[in-house]
């Protein structure tokens, strides 16, 4: 069912299925918590699966002119305050794994874990921020439409495209949906967000990296290059995916994550 909270004045939406241990599910650019639909709905079976609509997004409100990381990591703790959960396992897709690592260095004792899905823990490099300017300006004279054909076609491995039409189609029509100033205000945290290697690399909180080998976003040997890991942090390649692995290789995705947060619980 969806619900909400108030945090700051405003309305933060999410949906809530499932029963037992929690993982919260955070969305990534472009994107809101329906992204998730049948991907949740597996990983209901054994967890309780929370996913959210970050501040801008979905039926959650727009705050400003720039929704930090910081500040969207606080939306998810004031959920997890208002729901009474002292620990949860966050999993995070691309822009909603800068989310994650933000809760990480804020709030690490309310994790069990984390999952970074087709993401990682580095600052924007100039080349990233010069196209979400240009982004913001495409927004500003109200032609927003522009940015689903190349970003969200890119998000799909070459190979997937046709066999995940649906999926891609559906992708753009959730897109269409999300708000002008909301499209500004996370483009805008983004461009402006820290790195935080260091938190990733501490190993304060265990975590599993899952990134696409056909990725056209994140060359995954070049960002895994940059880490110095630390012993409690589990990377998954997974093989036939682009930049969406929970929908590319579904069944996959719900696995490794059901099982390292199993574990976890388990205290394996």
């Amino acid at each position: 069912m969806n619900y909400y909270i108030h945090y700051n004045g405003g309305k933060v939406f999410y949906y809530d299925k499932g029963e037992g241990d929690t993982i919260i599910l955070l969305h990534g650019y472009l994107e809101t918590s329906d992204i998730w639909a049948g991907f949740a709905d597996k990983l209901a079976k054994k967890f309780r699966v929370i996913s959210v609509d970050l501040p801008g997004h979905g039926l959650s409100k727009v705050y400003s002119e720039s929704h930090t990381m910081e500040f969207m990591a606080g939306a998810v703790k004031s959920l997890m305050d208002n729901l009474h959960l002292q620990k949860a396992f966050i999993t995070g897709h691309s822009l909603g794994g800068y989310v994650a690592l933000a809760f990480v260095e804020l709030y690490p004792a309310m994790l069990s874990g984390y999952c970074l899905f087709h993401s990682h823990p580095f600052a924007d490099r100039p080349e990233a921020i010069a196209k979400r300017e240009r982004e913001i300006k495409v927004v500003r004279a109200a032609k927003k439409y522009l940015l689903y054909p190349e970003n969200i076609s890119q998000m799909f491995a070459t190979q997937n495209l046709e066999k995940f039409s649906h999926d891609l189609q559906r992708s753009k029509d959730i897109a269409a949906t999300i708000r002008d100033e909301g499209i500004i205000a996370v483009l805008n945290g983004m461009m402006n967000r820290p790195s935080r290697q260091k938190v990733m690399e501490e190993g304060k909180v265990p975590c599993l990296w899952i990134l696409g080998r056909m990725d056209n976003y994140i060359p995954w040997t070049e960002v895994m290059s940059k880490v110095n890991l630390p012993a409690n942090v589990r990377v998954e390649i997974l093989e036939n995916s682009g930049h969406m692995g929970f929908i590319e290789e579904q069944d996959l995705s719900v696995k490794l994550i059901s099982d390292f947060a199993g574990r976890l619980r388990s205290g394996i």
